[in-house]
């Protein structure tokens, strides 16, 4: 059996994976690298969802990546122009050529003596099984299961005569023209397919437990505009960043310190949209803003749709599914030809793969993220995760090139191994995805890595703390040990490095 060695080995090629090869390519260009992926395209997300309207809730100008800026007006992308975009990075930095499609990991094990891991990989073109060895092992697979999304167990489901669709796995070429069509959850995904659904079918009804927060967002912004006229290229791209970057931080730490007061601007923008056509029931929620994600609505479309009748909105609770369509526990039932159920992800973590360190497997659940790119106890292996709370592609961005540093200085001082420890047991009871209180975190908390209480191993989801640990903080902090020995801070490392404003927001 032949055994393919890199230096670096990357799985996944989606934003994250794209993004960390990139970076490797421009800060480490003496590495070599292979990138792993199960599905036979890249993109991740944006190439395995293709449900109607599918688009970014994240402004672009924020999630496109800091070293190929996102041009142009266009503020929330369709799907098929984030893969694009994806796709162009990855072939303009030569990356693309690195990428083994049909890949799918199904074990990774790390060994002392020999100071690397070995994977394998089922080729699914061929139905072998391939053996790669790595110096050091990256996971960019976000933190979904790819393979298929969560769907409750809803009573009578089989009774059903009509078509049941996940979002996931949207089936090419569905006619849903003059159907009658039940979409169930009020997500991001709801509120992207609802409306886009409504422009064709005779009905849509969103069936919600309960409302989310919801934010109208211009597709096109037209004070970007003007700032690309007035300035360069470069420096109105690095206003509208930061500008959004501030907005975005700002909307979540006060919803975070001031509640009661974010709640009442939430919802007096939504009544303003609305304009007395809906009962206000259906768009409040019974938590506090950004306890879950922030949808955003595109143009406000699913106000406009609900104003015209195209769309409706209930509020209830799934009794059973019928041979027609749904009954509620109040009685009512809704009549349909499709149904949708838009109720969220499976999380997973590093594509489901359960490390094994020194023939033992490593439970993930047991273990404390560091600086929310390595896991303790774990050699040389990273994880690029982006943000809840912001532009996923923002923290991707700091934590590749935070490896990426890692690795240069361990090549520096000739070191083999790296390793984070946490000599403090400053393990706490939220996972790595924080106080998210959404139904996905909750199904997933007891297999997600935890993050600590202080320190390197606190999970901030703050991106202005996150750019001062990851580009400044040096690189022997005292939690990292290299070939087995604890590193030590020194007072001149302890500061850092200083860079320009414009570098330390945008890595440029």
């Amino acid at each position: 059996m032949t055994v393919q060695h890199v230096d670096v080995l990357i799985i996944g090629a989606g934003v994250s994976g794209i993004g960390m090869a990139c970076h490797l390519k421009r800060e480490c260009p003496g590495k070599s690298m292979a990138i792993l992926e199960g599905r036979q395209a890249l993109g991740g997300t944006w190439d395995l969802f293709r449900y109607p309207g599918i688009r970014s809730d994240s402004d672009m100008f924020t999630f496109g990546y800091n070293f190929r800026p996102w041009t142009g007006a266009q503020v929330l992308a369709d799907g098929a122009s984030i893969k694009q975009y994806v796709s162009d990075t990855a072939r303009e930095h030569g990356v693309d050529k690195h990428i083994r499609f049909g890949r799918s990991v199904t074990t990774a094990a790390w060994s002392s003596p020999d100071k690397h891991w070995t994977i394998t990989a089922e080729n699914g073109q061929t139905g072998s099984v391939e053996t790669w060895t790595a110096s050091f092992l990256v996971g960019c697979t976000g933190y979904y299961n790819y393979d298929h999304g969560y769907t409750p167990d809803f009573p009578g489901v089989q009774d059903f005569r009509g078509q049941i669709v996940h979002p996931q796995h949207w089936p090419e070429g569905l006619d849903y023209h003059n159907k009658r069509i039940v979409v169930i959850g009020s997500g991001a995904t709801a509120i992207t397919l609802v409306p886009t659904l409504a422009e064709h079918a005779a009905q849509v009804t969103m069936l919600q437990r309960s409302p989310t927060y919801l934010m109208p967002l211009p597709s096109t912004d037209q004070l970007t505009l003007l700032t690309q006229k007035l300035f360069s290229p470069g420096l109105a791209y690095c206003i509208t960043r930061a500008r959004n970057i501030s907005v975005a931080r700002w909307l979540y730490n006060r919803s975070r310190k001031s509640p009661r007061f974010m709640r009442w601007l939430f919802l007096a923008i939504i009544r303003r949209q609305l304009k007395g056509s809906a009962d206000m029931r259906h768009f409040t929620p019974d938590y506090n803003p950004w306890d879950q994600r922030l949808c955003v609505v595109k143009d406000g479309d699913l106000f406009e749709a609900v104003k015209s009748g195209k769309a409706a909105i209930k509020t209830d609770h799934i009794e059973r599914f019928t041979e027609a369509g749904i009954r509620l526990k109040s009685g009512e039932e809704l009549s349909a030809d499709i149904i949708v159920p838009a109720t969220g992800l499976e999380l997973q973590m590093l594509g489901g793969i359960r490390p094994v360190i020194d023939g033992k497997p490593m439970t993930l659940n047991d273990r404390v993220v560091y600086k929310s790119v390595m896991i303790e106890n774990m050699p040389n292996a990273g994880m690029v995760f982006g943000y809840t709370n912001l532009s996923w592609t923002l923290k991707v961005d700091i934590a590749s090139e935070y490896l990426c540093r890692l690795l240069n200085h361990m090549d520096k001082h000739g070191y083999r191994v790296a390793v984070p420890r946490d000599h403090g047991n400053s393990k706490a009871d939220e996972t790595v995805l924080g106080s998210l209180d959404a139904g996905y975190t909750k199904r997933a908390a007891d297999h997600l890595p935890r993050q600590g209480t202080h320190g390197p191993w606190k999970a901030e989801q703050d991106y202005m703390k996150d750019v001062k640990t990851l580009r400044f903080e040096p690189i022997e902090d005292g939690y990292l040990e290299f070939d087995g020995q604890l590193s030590q801070v020194s007072e001149q490392a302890s500061r850092g490095v200083r860079r320009p404003w414009r570098s330390a927001l945008f890595g440029a």
